[in-house]
């Protein structure tokens, strides 16, 4: 798919009250409330999903495929994300689960965790051939990337080139599957078991390859009924994982750092915390560090909205886990490397906050809008509809508000009005 602004979040104006909490939450100003509903800026959107987990009223939801999208494929393919593994109470043994998604209907399973130990180990060997600008920003959470290219463009260098472990899986499943039937690509359906919408996303509007090889993503929500009702009816166990405590453990905040194996690595989850790091990183306050993991959600993808467990519950599932496993069963084979690597270039998304696509004209709305501001009261209380504001004198040079938007505004100007009647 080729949209330009393909979204999975969305809103069920129906059910929203402009209450403003969004508004507050999202980290990158994409959200306004206008007529007393709230709207979103597709161009700032990085579905990190803030709106959906802060939302009293449920207006906020995000869109994926069904379990029965993957009927018209002669092959049927599950990549899980290591996350859903977190989901099950007294889980020992992954094969339970994978066993489960064979019987809903998927002909054959390809972990995540399977791809991630290849790319951590590629990681490793970037770190020791010293060929990336450090430290090096981990690339594997969609939502950050997205978020350094509308709000951090300086550090889209920093960012490690290479494919999520999500798409290294779907690329590696097709071709094994290729191999084994002599099938065309089109005849292979791939289908990721999510735990957020920003998967979702990148699938159908990938930011560093033309198309995803991911046919589509089935939210864990979605299929964790039906999942555990197979699970519990298993009578035999398939011996099908594939990969370790280093593949597994990327669910949670500070595997995929740990798989560096060394010291110098830092680790932080929760979109503010993440934008913290941003900052310190842009101002240059962060030293002696190689590499930088970073997750949007709390507690890693085991705290992705599309999850059904508790993050940290499931984060202390999944380090029980890791227990029953050996370290590594996947390396790095001849050519890997160049099958990981991206497409195109990271670069600064500047239409995001562009005023005009005429410079002088531009500049001069940027002078109104210092103007503006200037004049408003600095309290960014959101009352306006805008999340501060510099964004509600952005909103007015667009001509998108007006300066009575502001209540603080429109409160002095009806004072105003009322003083000069007094004195007639």
């Amino acid at each position: 798919m080729n949209n330009k602004y393909f979204h999975s979040v969305e809103l069920d104006a129906e059910l929203c009250c402009g209450c403003t909490n969004c508004l507050k939450r999202c980290p990158t100003e994409a959200i306004r409330i206008r007529n007393g509903k709230a709207h979103i800026l597709s161009e700032r959107c990085i579905d990190c999903g803030e709106c959906i987990r802060i939302c009293p009223h449920h207006a906020k939801r995000a869109r994926s495929n069904s379990i029965d999208e993957i009927k018209p494929y002669k092959v049927k393919v599950a990549i899980p994300a290591p996350a859903l593994f977190g989901q099950f109470n007294n889980l020992n043994d992954i094969d339970i689960v994978l066993t489960g998604l064979r019987a809903m209907g998927f002909d054959m399973i390809y972990e995540v965790s399977r791809a991630a130990e290849l790319v951590s180990e590629a990681t490793r060997q970037l770190i020791r051939e010293n060929a990336l600008k450090k430290p090096i920003i981990s690339s594997a959470c969609p939502a950050v990337v997205r978020l350094i290219k509308i709000r951090f463009p300086e550090l889209c260098d920093n960012v490690m080139p290479l494919l999520a472990p999500m798409e290294v899986a779907a690329k590696m499943a097709r071709r094994e599957v290729i191999a084994m039937t002599g099938l065309p690509d089109e005849e292979i359906g791939v289908f990721f078991i999510t735990p957020c919408p920003a998967k979702v996303t990148e699938i159908n509007n990938p930011t560093n390859s033309e198309k995803s090889a991911v046919t589509g993503a089935i939210a864990i929500s979605q299929i964790y009924p039906e999942l555990t009702s197979k699970m519990d009816k298993l009578s035999v166990i398939e011996p099908i994982a594939k990969s370790g405590l280093i593949g597994v453990g990327w669910a949670t905040s500070g595997g995929e750092a740990a798989a560096m194996l060394g010291d110098k690595y830092l680790a932080a989850d929760g979109i503010e915390n993440v934008i913290r790091v941003l900052e310190e990183l842009e101002d240059e306050h962060i030293h002696g560090v190689d590499f930088i993991e970073l997750n949007a959600c709390s507690g890693g993808c085991v705290g992705g909205v599309l999850a059904v467990e508790n993050p940290y519950v499931a984060q202390a599932r999944i380090q029980n886990l890791r227990k029953y496993l050996p370290v590594s069963l996947n390396h790095l084979e001849e050519n890997d490397m160049d099958k990981m690597k991206w497409e195109n270039e990271l670069t600064f998304n500047a239409e995001s906050f562009r005023l005009s696509d005429d410079i002088v004209e531009a500049i001069d709305m940027m002078e109104k809008m210092e103007e503006i501001c200037k004049d408003l009261p600095g309290l960014d209380c959101g009352s306006c509809g805008a999340p501060t504001c510099r964004a509600l004198a952005e909103d007015i040079v667009k001509g998108n508000a007006k300066e009575t938007d502001c209540i603080h505004k429109l409160k002095a100007k009806i004072q105003n009005v009322y003083d000069q009647l007094g004195n007639l």
